[in-house]
């Protein structure tokens, strides 16, 4: 044990960012690293199951507050408790009281936003804030990770940090978990059997613009009459999306599953898969439809246009124009050739670029070389 390299890793949003640790943890060198986890309520100690040494829970507020300040000080008093050779703190919130709480303890210190919050919608003046706050943090960082390229070109634009503190590792999804897996079937899930699923996998909440999914489902339903809406998720907008699908008459061709572990069973249904997202630190769930042989359509925000490549392997539309992303879906659906084209380019793209095996190497050797200065 006393070899290892002890790393702590500090999140705390869910969703994506805990999909993100559970993969990277999965492959791992158990027998090189010792994994921490501190977490928010949020985060579900079965997850990390087998994969860290230990899990402590800590009470994390979305939102900005006097309560970061206690926050911190229970990371401080963890940070104290299992001394690390690394605080590897994930997203905005996490980022802050992180840095705070490691202030003049001997490590290192790696910070990995997943997502910038001055790119969210918010006002200008809220964006400047947060991008002060940013620039300041830095300061408290060895090393930023992003997890794309429009992250990092993000950064600089901002003056977050010099260009030598950042250093950029794709984001990635564990391909192996995809491979073999048979699908259980429409019937097994409740989806009519001859059904034209169109789905989309995220948060209910107005960064994923469900909405914007619901309006152009609405379209899509008077071209496509046998056309099925299938949400996988949860989220805060729940009943106003359940209440805008009614008035665009597609309530009874409307499935929304609720927080699900069986979420790659329902993408495995779907015949178009889309991510209409406002704003997007990557969109992890890109790789694992094109990894799923889904054609995909997108919004052009962020990193997105990164992964998706107009017309090659995906189809990217403006954000909050249903009517775009309503005919993008119909393009898929009337024209096999692009769907096929789109499904064989997709798979190839995340199998070479997003394999969560390549991103796991590229963080132990970015560990490696912060212990050896």
């Amino acid at each position: 044990m006393d070899n290892k390299i002890k790393v702590m890793h500090i999140a705390q949003a869910a969703g994506g960012v805990s999909r993100y640790l559970e993969t990277m943890l999965k492959y791992s060198d158990r027998e090189r690293f010792e994994n921490i986890l501190v977490c928010s309520n949020d985060y579900s100690l079965s997850d990390f199951e087998g994969l860290v040494d230990a899990v402590e829970f800590v009470d994390m507020q979305r939102e900005i507050g006097f309560s970061d300040l206690k926050t911190a000080f229970k990371i401080r008093r963890l940070i104290k408790k299992y001394r690390p050779d690394v605080v590897y703190a994930h997203s905005s919130k996490a980022g802050a009281s992180a840095r705070l709480g490691n202030l003049f303890i001997k490590n290192k210190l790696i910070y990995n936003p997943h997502g910038w919050a001055f790119n969210m919608k918010v006002s200008s003046k809220k964006k400047k804030i947060l991008a002060l706050l940013e620039r300041i943090m830095a300061h408290f960082s060895d090393k930023i990770v992003c997890i794309s390229e429009a992250e990092r070109g993000d950064a600089l634009k901002h003056k977050i940090c010099k260009p030598e503190k950042l250093r950029v590792i794709l984001n990635g999804i564990d391909i192996d978990g995809y491979t073999g897996k048979k699908a259980p079937g429409k019937s097994a899930l409740g989806i009519p059997g001859d059904a034209y699923v169109v789905g989309m996998v995220g948060r209910i909440s107005e960064q994923k613009a469900p909405d914007v999914f619901i309006k152009a489902a609405g379209i899509i339903k008077k071209e496509i009459p046998n056309a099925y809406f299938i949400i996988v998720g949860d989220g805060e907008q729940r009943n106003e999306i359940e209440a805008l699908a009614n008035k665009c008459v597609i309530g009874n061709s409307l499935m929304i599953t609720g927080w699900t572990d069986n979420a790659a069973d329902y993408v495995a249904e779907f015949d178009t898969a889309v991510l209409l997202s406002r704003w997007e630190g990557f969109g992890l769930v890109l790789p694992e439809y094109m990894v799923s042989k889904k054609p995909v359509v997108a919004c052009a925000v962020d990193a997105i246009p990164e992964i998706v490549r107009d017309g090659e392997n995906g189809l990217l539309v403006e954000p909050d124009n249903p009517e775009a992303a309503a005919e993008a879906v119909l393009r898929v659906y009337r024209d096999k050739n692009l769907a096929e084209r789109l499904i064989e380019n997709g798979y190839k793209c995340a199998v070479e670029k997003y394999d969560v095996k390549r991103a796991a190497e590229e963080t132990r050797s970015l560990i490696e070389e912060l212990i050896s200065k």
